[in-house]
């Protein structure tokens, strides 16, 4: 899943969820959501969320 999400929208699945910058590039952070959990605000305008490590359960299927 190369989609990226934006902040406020639903987690697909539980996962840890990299945020990308406004042009693509990577940042270097991550925070962990679980499935169903809106994905917190970035830390600036413009960012989003790209699923970096998905969760080794059930629920990361």
């Amino acid at each position: 899943m190369t989609e990226n999400l934006k902040p406020g929208q639903t987690a697909p699945v539980s996962a840890q969820y990299e945020i990308i910058g406004p042009r693509g590039g990577h940042t270097g952070q991550e925070r962990t959501v679980p499935k169903g959990s809106q994905l917190p605000p970035t830390p600036e305008s413009g960012q989003s969320y790209r699923i970096a490590d998905r969760t080794k359960n059930k629920s990361g299927r």
